[in-house]
């Protein structure tokens, strides 16, 4: 019994870590892969589901099958932080108009457009940069390097077109 209970746990732990991956596949608009990794999902879940179901009257497969399910949505967002699907907009706005940050982090490789805000106290240098949501926490870092002070608000974009980063993408 012991090996069906580490069976059932290992199977759900890689069933949802699929669906969870799939899920956002299909959210960054990566449909055909999405669509592939869903066959292997159908696939294991279907398995996994039958295993359970000629145990269903021992109540310990079923914690096995629920905590895996909890662990699997766990190594599925691991993985996807890992990968790092997508890219983020990184909007920064900082107290000095003549700070040079901007023409730094253009020189480091970032695309930036930059403009004069206003602010409550003042004008503000204010710029978006688009980069790979794997060198997220590598640009605010060198934002924040910069300028401690620096107000940050990062988005992921749905779509992109035009611009420097575009065109460096499809090369």
């Amino acid at each position: 019994m012991l090996g069906i209970l580490i069976f059932i746990f290992v199977i759900q732990i890689v069933y949802v870590s699929f669906f969870t991956l799939r899920m956002i596949l299909t959210l960054k608009g990566q449909k055909y892969l999405a669509a592939v990794l869903s066959m292997f999902e159908i696939t294991i879940y279907v398995l996994g589901l039958s295993i359970v179901l000629k145990y269903v009257n021992q109540p310990l497969s079923l914690i096995v099958y629920a905590v895996g399910y909890g662990l699997g949505v766990l190594v599925g967002s691991w993985i996807e932080n890992r990968i790092a699907l997508g890219y983020i907009t990184m909007k920064v706005i900082v107290n000095d108009p003549g700070s040079d940050m901007a023409n730094t982090l253009r020189n480091i490789g970032y695309g930036v457009t930059s403009w004069i805000g206003s602010g409550r106290d003042g004008h503000r240098l204010v710029f978006e940069v688009l980069a790979k949501r794997k060198n997220q926490k590598k640009l605010y870092n060198s934002i924040l390097e910069l300028d401690p002070k620096a107000f940050i608000v990062v988005t992921e974009p749905v779509m992109l077109h035009g611009g420097f980063w575009t065109r460096g993408t499809k090369k």
